[in-house]
């Protein structure tokens, strides 16, 4: 399961602008970072299609690079 949030930086640390869903909850998270702002636009309207246009994944799913190829 993935989420996008917002956050704020503030004394060395990410101040999230909303709660997890709680199934994150002790998980080890990967963290992205970049500039609002940055770039011309076209980040910020990927992730405003992202956050509209929600993936639910299976908790068993795997993504398999060499069975992608071989179709």
């Amino acid at each position: 399961m993935y989420q996008i949030l917002q956050a704020t930086y503030q004394d060395g640390r990410l101040i999230l602008n909303k709660k997890l869903n709680a199934r994150m909850e002790g998980k080890l998270l990967n963290v992205v970072v970049f500039e609002a702002g940055e770039g011309d636009g076209k980040k910020e309207q990927f992730l405003q299609f992202v956050d509209q246009h929600p993936i639910q994944l299976s908790e068993t799913y795997t993504f398999n690079r060499e069975e992608l190829y071989d179709r």
